[in-house]
């Protein structure tokens, strides 16, 4: 029996006594059974204040929609490569095959993962490490580096060379199925290298599973293209036709720049993680020869600062998020929108960084920063924001936050190192190593 205070029926007699007495909780009853809770606590004095009026402001195409899949970080990252694509070429409307880059983030991530099995086969089963990488296995989530990763590797396609299916729309099949072979996977490495098997002998099992995995992601997204024409019509209504592309060529003639100038910027206030200094995640990422996750970490004020600068230079930005947090149906995100105390009774004021150690926030979803509103004093107070998650809500799937919940509940932007000249010597610095399950090791 576990030692504490118990629960007495005198306590439930206090507490049923004063809910019954108090009509006010009668009132919220009758409430919550009729509507939903965001709704009960929207505020529309403060929801009024989220315009879509922005004083800096990017003009991007129409939204994209990932459906009923977790690949928001692949379709943030080649929704701004698209604008520069698009810009190249004239385009009015354009998008890049979402389904070619998941497929090869799939599969290298599945290397990645019998690699780290193998790596940790000499520690228990129950042992931290190998618990998160089981548990993480390979799902749709990821992070900038990694997608710089798969397109370092593999490049783009247009979705006209690889598009949409059934399977890449509605990834929990794909992501279940997958996984689960992985823990058996896992079992049969764990298994050989126990038994001190010669390292031929495991890399070839591991051949073998990589190319069972390969004709099942096959099956799932179609077979990547090793060429293509690239055919459009632009603006202009004149027709194009680049042939025989290549996916490496493709990207590297129609993005200008490199994705190695870009780093991951965060804000993450926990005192195991000091501002202006970079940090890492280990067993973190997809590519196991491409680059690890790198982060730095700065204050929240130089952190907008920096995603200001690079707007106000007509440059979009990936940024991850907590959109579970004080989010509406009309597509406002604004924990002033939404008044939950007065509500509940309850009270919500944990700081962000007690948000990050008590597992009550991280990052978990990425979008497109494309502009902001300043005041009469150049300080923000509402940022424009293009999801993926179709055009039904927001303004024709365009979202707005609030600069407080900017503050308290964004974690990560991705800035050009042109803005970070400062920096240089702690970007070139070791990066402090985070455990497997750190909160910033969280996939968007």
């Amino acid at each position: 029996m576990r030692k504490g205070s118990p629960i007495t029926q005198k306590d439930l007699k206090t507490y049923n006594d004063a809910y019954s007495n108090d009509p006010y909780m009668g009132v919220l009853t009758n409430a919550y059974s009729k509507a939903n809770i965001p709704d009960l606590a929207y505020c529309q004095k403060n929801a009024n204040k989220m315009k879509h009026d922005f004083s800096v402001v990017i003009p991007t195409m129409e939204v994209t929609n990932q459906k009923s899949s977790g690949r928001c970080w692949l379709f943030a990252a080649l929704n701004i490569l698209r604008e520069k694509i698009g810009k190249e070429s004239n385009l009015e409307q354009f998008e890049l095959s979402q389904s070619y880059c998941a497929f090869w983030d799939k599969f290298e991530r599945a290397n990645y993962f019998l690699e780290s099995i193998v790596e940790t086969a000499d520690l228990d089963p129950d042992d931290r490490t190998v618990t998160t990488i089981l548990q993480n296995g390979v799902n749709d989530g990821g992070q900038w580096d990694m997608f710089v990763n798969i397109v370092a590797k593999y490049g783009v396609v247009p979705q006209s060379a690889m598009t949409e299916t059934n399977q890449s729309s509605n990834t929990g099949s794909i992501s279940s199925l997958l996984n689960t072979h992985l823990k058996e996977c896992a079992v049969k490495l764990r298994k050989l290298c126990g038994e001190n098997k010669p390292k031929d002998e495991i890399a070839e099992t591991k051949s073998a599973m990589l190319g069972k995995i390969y004709n099942f992601l096959c099956m799932c997204y179609g077979s990547p293209p090793e060429s293509f024409d690239f055919e459009y019509t632009d603006k202009d209504k004149a027709y194009h036709c680049d042939r025989d592309c290549t996916p490496k060529g493709f990207f590297e003639k129609y993005f200008k720049d490199s994705l190695m100038d870009y780093v991951s910027v965060i804000n993450a206030p926990t005192k195991d993680k000091p501002f202006d200094r970079t940090f890492t995640v280990k067993y973190l990422g997809n590519v196991v020869e491409g680059n690890d996750i790198l982060y730095l970490n700065l204050e929240m004020g130089e952190m907008k600062n920096l995603v200001i600068k690079q707007l106000k230079d007509n440059e979009l930005v990936w940024f991850g998020c907590d959109t579970g947090k004080y989010g509406t149906s009309n597509g406002i995100w604004d924990d002033n929108s939404l008044e939950y105390e007065n509500l509940t009774n309850l009270t919500y004021n944990l700081t962000k960084a007690e948000r990050l150690d008590y597992r009550e926030s991280a990052m978990g979803h990425a979008m497109v920063l494309t502009g902001v509103n300043l005041d009469e004093n150049g300080a923000p107070n509402r940022w424009k924001i293009e999801n993926s998650w179709g055009d039904a809500n927001g303004k024709k799937g365009y979202y707005i936050c609030s600069d407080s919940w900017f503050d308290n509940f964004v974690y990560q932007a991705v800035i050009n190192k042109k803005y970070l000249e400062d920096k240089k010597e702690i970007l070139s610095g070791k990066p402090i190593e985070l455990n497997a399950w750190d909160p910033m090791g969280s996939l968007a």
